[in-house]
């Protein structure tokens, strides 16, 4: 039962490395990207990206915008059901890797959405897609490691 809780402190203590930074790296590059890019300007960056300051008022990728209350209330409602899944599950292996970005992604959105009112996107890729961040970005890609490490452990089972 020790070396449960042990390995369970342990993915505790990676999940927050991890929340720290994403949430360190988004405030940032979204710090550097409002002090170095003019509003409705854009900035090649890499081939096919470029680099904008625009403010979303929606959740990622500008969905439900307009909707303050009701983005609260989902991202809250998320971010518990993440934790008690994570708190159930901590002892898989990896499971502190989306839990922690998730986590990270969620709170430097919150943060902007707290001190602005909006959250900072500056990543504009091509074809229209919307511009995002990278907690955006961390979110997203936490989401897809979780349903990786969800399937993985479902087939594992006989």
């Amino acid at each position: 039962m020790r070396r449960i809780t042990e390995r369970a402190g342990g993915a505790w203590a990676l999940a927050l490395v991890v929340i720290v930074a994403v949430l360190g790296i988004d405030q940032l590059t979204k710090h550097a990207v409002r002090s170095s890019v003019v509003p409705g300007e854009e900035q090649r960056f890499l081939p096919g990206v470029q680099l904008v300051n625009t403010r979303n008022h929606g959740v990622a990728f500008g969905f439900l915008p307009g909707s303050r209350t009701l983005v609260t209330i989902l991202i809250v409602v998320a971010l518990l059901i993440l934790l008690a899944y994570f708190a159930r599950n901590a002892t898989r292996p990896l499971m502190w890797l989306p839990t922690g970005m998730l986590i990270g992604g969620a709170l430097g959105n919150i943060i902007d959405r707290l001190r602005d009112g909006s959250v900072t996107d500056f990543i504009k890729l091509p074809l229209g897609w919307p511009p995002f961040n990278l907690a955006d970005a961390s979110i997203t890609l936490g989401i897809l490691a979780l349903f990786l490490l969800i399937d993985s452990s479902r087939r594992a089972v006989p």
